[in-house]
This record gives C-alpha cells, sequence and structure tokens, in this order.
C-alpha cells in the first residue's frame, strides 16, 4: 500500500532540573551551594533517507518524543543532554506544523535534515544563584519544558518526467517497457491506485519518470483520488501526456486533452506550465493516416506541443519519445530555478517570541490571577519552603509590571492572588531584597 500522508505528535525532551546542592565544608555556610546545571532535552530531528518509499511507518506510530535532559548533580556536575531523535522519512516529504499550517520544511536531497522541535534548556542548579546577600540558596531552576506540535507529512514524488492522462489510456504501460518497474496493468478504470516510479535509461544516462494516475474531471476539487496524485506533479520537471487516440472507448482525444490540461490549470502550483510531449498512444488501433488522428495532431501542435504517435505495448514509437522527454528534462535543468511561492515556519520568531516572558493578568470573581511561559518556569522552580525562593519569585512577578497591572484591575492589600495550583494573600508592602 502507497502511503503518502500523515499526521504524528512529536515532543523534544525536557531540560534537566538544576540541582540543589551543598559542599560539606567547615566555616562555610551551609557548606556553599555546589548544584549543577541540568542537561538539554533531546531535539526531534527530521532526515530525507532515499532508502525509503512511503509513510507506511507513521500509520501505526504516530507520537515519538526525544529523550529528556538529566538533572544536575552535586559538586557542580552538569547532569547528561537527552539523545535526539531522528525520525527518516522519504526523500520528497514536505513537513507541516499542523498549528499554522506552514511549511517546517521540504526535504529533497537525500541526507538533508532539519530540528523540529528543539529540546529544553536544562536549568542551572543553586550554584548560580548564590550572591553577597543570598549565600545559600535553596533553590534552583527547572529545565525548560519540552516542545509538543503535531505535524502533517507529505510525500511528493520526486521524478523527472510524469504522465498524466485519464485512466485506461496506457500510461502503466508505457512506464512499464520505457522502465525497469513492473506496475499492474488490467483493462479497467483505476488500476493504479498509487502512483509507480521507474528508471528510464537512455543515451548513457538516465531519469525518473512516474506514472501519476487518478486524474478525471473535477480533480482539481478532489473528486476521485485527484488531488492525492495532483500534489505529485508539482515535483516533476516534465509532463508526458497521454492520450488513447484509438477512441477504443468511444471517447474524443480532442476533448480528453483538452479536460485533462483544465485540471492541471485548476489546480495551479505552476503545473499547467511544465513543459509538456504529447503520447498519442494506441495507434496500432487505428492508423497514422486516420483523419481522426491527423485532426488530434494538428490540433495539439498548433499550441507548440509536440506529439508522438506510439504503441505502448509493442513498443512502437517509445524511443523517439523518450528522447524527447530526455531532451526536455536536460533543458529544463539548464534553465534557473523559480522561487516557490510557499510560505515558511518561522523558527526564529518561535524561538523569540516576546510572549514567553509575558506575565498575563486576569481576574475570575474575587481572586486575581497570574499566568505565562517564563512565570511557569520560575514558579516551577520555586521551593515554597525557602524564603529566599518564594522572593526570588515576587521580585520576577514585580520587574515584569503585573503587580501594578493587578492593582489597575483593583488589587488591594489582603486579595488573594492566585498562580497556577498555588495562591498567595497580597501583602502591598512586601519586602524584597
Amino acid at each position: 500500500m502507497f502511503v503518502d500522508k500523515a499526521e504524528i505528535k512529536i515532543i523534544s525532551g525536557k531540560g534537566g532540573n538544576g540541582a540543589v546542592s551543598f559542599r560539606r565544608e567547615p566555616f562555610v555556610p551551609e557548606g556553599g551551594p555546589d548544584g549543577g546545571d541540568g542537561g538539554k532535552g533531546g531535539d526531534i530531528v527530521f532526515v530525507a533517507d532515499k532508502g525509503l518509499r512511503t509513510l507506511m511507518d507513521f500509520r501505526y506510530k504516530r507520537k515519538y518524543s526525544a529523550e529528556n535532559g538529566q538533572d544536575g548533580m552535586k559538586k557542580k556536575k552538569y547532569g547528561r543532554s537527552g539523545e535526539d531523535l531522528i525520525i527518516r522519512v522519504p526523500q520528497g516529504t514536505v513537513v507541516i506544523d499542523k498549528e499554522s499550517g506552514l511549511v517546517m520544511k521540504d526535504l529533497v536531497e537525500d541526507g538533508e535534515s532539519f530540528v523540529a522541535a528543539k529540546g529544553g534548556k536544562g536549568g542551572k542548579g543553586n550554584y548560580h544563584f548564590r550572591n553577597s546577600v543570598r549565600q545559600a540558596p535553596n533553590f534552583a531552576e527547572a529545565g525548560d519544558p519540552p516542545k509538543e506540535r503535531i505535524v502533517i507529512l507529505e510525500l511528493k514524488m520526486i521524478a523527472d518526467v510524469g504522465l498524466v492522462g485519464f485512466p485506461n489510456v496506457g500510461k502503466s504501460s508505457l512506464l512499464s517497457v520505457a522502465t525497469n518497474s513492473n506496475p499492474k496493468i488490467a483493462n479497467y478504470h483505476f488500476t493504479t491506485i498509487a502512483p509507480n516510479l521507474g528508471v528510464v535509461e537512455i543515451f548513457d544516462t538516465s531519469f525518473v519518470m512516474a506514472d501519476i494516475a487518478g486524474i478525471i474531471e473535477g480533480a482539481h476539487e478532489g473528486l476521485g483520488l485527484g488531488l492525492e496524485f495532483l500534489k505529485h506533479i508539482e515535483r516533476t520537471k516534465v509532463l508526458i501526456h497521454v492520450v488513447d487516440v484509438s477512441g477504443s472507448e468511444g471517447r474524443d482525444p480532442i476533448e480528453d486533452f483538452e479536460k485533462i490540461n483544465a485540471e492541471l490549470r485548476q489546480y495551479g502550483r505552476r503545473v499547467a506550465e511544465k513543459p509538456m510531449i504529447v503520447a498519442a498512444n494506441k495507434i496500432d488501433l487505428t492508423d497514422e493516416d486516420d483523419p481522426g488522428f491527423i485532426k488530434f495532431k494538428e490540433y495539439v501542435e498548433a499550441k507548440g506541443i509536440k506529439v508522438f504517435a506510439i504503441s505502448a505495448p509493442i513498443h512502437y514509437g517509445v524511443d523517439e519519445l523518450l528522447a524527447e522527454a530526455l531532451k526536455e528534462v536536460q533543458r529544463v535543468d539548464s534553465m534557473p530555478k523559480p522561487e516557490e511561492e510557499i510560505e515558511y515556519f518561522d523558527f526564529e520568531k518561535e524561538e523569540n517570541d516576546p510572549s514567553y516572558r509575558e506575565v498575563v493578568c486576569g481576574r475570575d470573581n474575587d481572586v486575581f490571577t497570574l499566568d505565562g511561559k517564563q512565570l511557569k518556569k520560575i514558579f516551577d522552580s520555586t521551593n515554597f519552603n525557602d524564603m529566599g525562593s518564594l522572593r526570588y519569585l515576587y521580585k520576577y512577578i514585580e520587574k515584569s509590571g503585573a503587580i501594578k497591572k493587578l492593582k489597575k484591575m483593583g488589587l488591594e492589600e489582603g486579595d488573594t492572588i492566585r498562580m497556577f495550583d498555588y495562591e498567595f494573600e497580597f501583602e502591598d508592602e512586601y519586602e524584597t531584597e
């Protein structure tokens, strides 16, 4: 089974917590702080692997977690960093952030990689919080939380030449005689329910050819398997439009030619602008002197598109068609690559998100509330049995301007402030260091 789309949850490693530890030496207050820093959490890394062909593995496993960083230790020893989790995907996989809908990375080349979720930073040990007044800090910093996100994986085949056309016009037959692939072939519609790839070897060189099936009228709106297959055309350099010119099924070749082209145009994304060659297939069931074929050829060539009469099963005209396809591929390769109109996920913006430091103030009836990402980290680092640690927390809240905001909302001495699962009574002249 060909699987070309999957949705998974990725979770980077949590940063290790800083340690609270004291040296055991005489004449040093409480032994002196020597708690080490926590280790960094592991990253989630995607890597393109040419040995993979489908996203099948992601159908059965939907959650991927990196290793957490180790907590810090005494004697200023750092915790071990968590191991990165490497997720291997086929070449041509597009990784999309589900929440924003933006492309995180388009993994085209073998070995290409990127970090999709960075591991949390390790927290600082109590050694870092000593000063001239607070010589024996009994608290340390918690490690940063892991980064969690849901990503969508979309596989778009990488092929030099794509075969398009209505079902049962002979695309699979052409692929089988032109390459070393063995697609399933039978005389009924929608034989191909998954794109097939093959390598064409010609003139001491080669190119990759793909049978892009499932395109029917209305495909650009998702009819049939249209959208699932149309997206594979985006990667191809040249299109071979296979048309049944024999009329064996009572179809009009010109009408079929125009309907498929209309689908390509309406799908957009520069698909309709790709170089196209027409393979007038099943010519053995008619004749090159047949008025119908002559009319079709003149119609298509008037649009500046070359037409090659072929019969795939008996290999008639196939070599000439492939030679022209190679010529077009080489021409496209020599042209400057157009910039893709894709909006990418901004990792730098996420990394420097100003909302991380924002303390959000609110009110729930008679209770005033505080929330925030950095506040949560400091809250998790607080030793509520240690006055110095509590003062450190309050000082952060005060410096953030949250107390002033709450006062504007009506906060008075004796009122209750809730911070996550902790509540305390507000003292207007709270003494800080």
